[in-house]
């Protein structure tokens, strides 16, 4: 699909650094950036009502540094000469999930940096609200790496679940321009219901409809994490991008025990398209 309308969400980490790399993605796709400045409200202590005067002063100081790092982000854009606006959004967890899901909707892909990815309660709030809800995909952009969404090698992470299938669906016209694509299978499951007769096969005919060059990797983790196998590989083969589907698990249980795609949204060093 075209990427017309990129939402940025930008957190009180790292600020200047992540809409840098939102603006070179909009700039890249000529495309409307769509900046919320984003921060979860400290909550209210139970049964302290009124409200404290220690809570009332560091709500006022939260807002205060939002409202700073939103002015600085308009000069920015701006200067860049963008199509673009700009919104404080700051509020209860549950609130800023409803709120982050309202703006995916009229978005087509949400970039978040690593400012934002060392808060891992924003960043939740914004899978939730993103991913899950509004099912927008989630570009992940490393500050020590450079990212684009008109990459000419891609890694797709693929395991025959309907994840995978949406995340490549996301990303077909990003590998309909790119130059080669690897269909990349880690410890596949080689039985006939969950992989057909070959595991990656399927995939690869229906990317090859398409007009994609696609190359089909099957990887032994060798008791390596999937993640650290992904990422190895990309670097092996000069990727400019992962893409891969979201939480095969229950979110309950990637959370509690962890997993591929929370092991990615936190660690992860390269640039990651993340769909559901």
């Amino acid at each position: 699909m075209s990427f017309k309308t990129v939402l940025a969400m930008i957190g009180n980490m790292e600020p200047a650094a992540d809409l840098a790399r939102a603006m070179e993605i909009a700039t890249e796709l000529e495309a409307h950036l769509s900046v919320v400045v984003a921060g979860l409200a400290v909550p209210a202590t139970m049964g302290d009502f009124p409200a404290g005067t220690v809570w009332l002063d560091q709500r006022d100081e939260d807002l205060r540094l939002l409202d700073g790092i939103q002015k600085q982000a308009v000069g920015a854009c701006e200067a860049n000469g963008l199509s673009f606006d700009v919104d404080v959004l700051y509020a209860d967890s549950g609130f800023v999930s409803e709120e982050i899901h309202r703006r995916a909707l009229y978005a087509d892909v949400l970039v978040i940096g690593d400012g934002v990815r060392s808060d891992s309660a924003l960043t939740r709030r914004i899978v939730d609200g993103g991913v899950f809800d509004a099912r927008r995909p989630l570009l992940l952009m490393p500050k020590d790496r450079s990212t684009t969404l008109k990459p000419r090698r891609i890694l797709l992470a693929w395991n025959s679940r309907a994840e995978a299938a949406q995340a490549a669906r996301e990303a077909l016209e990003m590998m309909t321009w790119a130059e080669e694509v690897h269909v990349v299978l880690v410890d596949p499951d080689t039985s006939y219901w969950v992989s057909g007769g070959e595991p990656g096969a399927d995939v690869a005919a229906y990317l090859a409809r398409h007009g994609i060059n696609v190359v089909v990797e099957q990887l032994l983790s060798g008791g390596r994490l999937v993640e650290d196998v992904l990422e190895r590989h990309a670097l092996e083969i000069n990727a400019d991008l992962v893409v891969m589907g979201a939480y095969g698990h229950s979110r309950l249980r990637e959370r509690v025990f962890g997993g591929v795609t929370a092991s990615m949204l936190v660690e992860s060093k390269f640039p990651v398209l993340i769909a559901r």
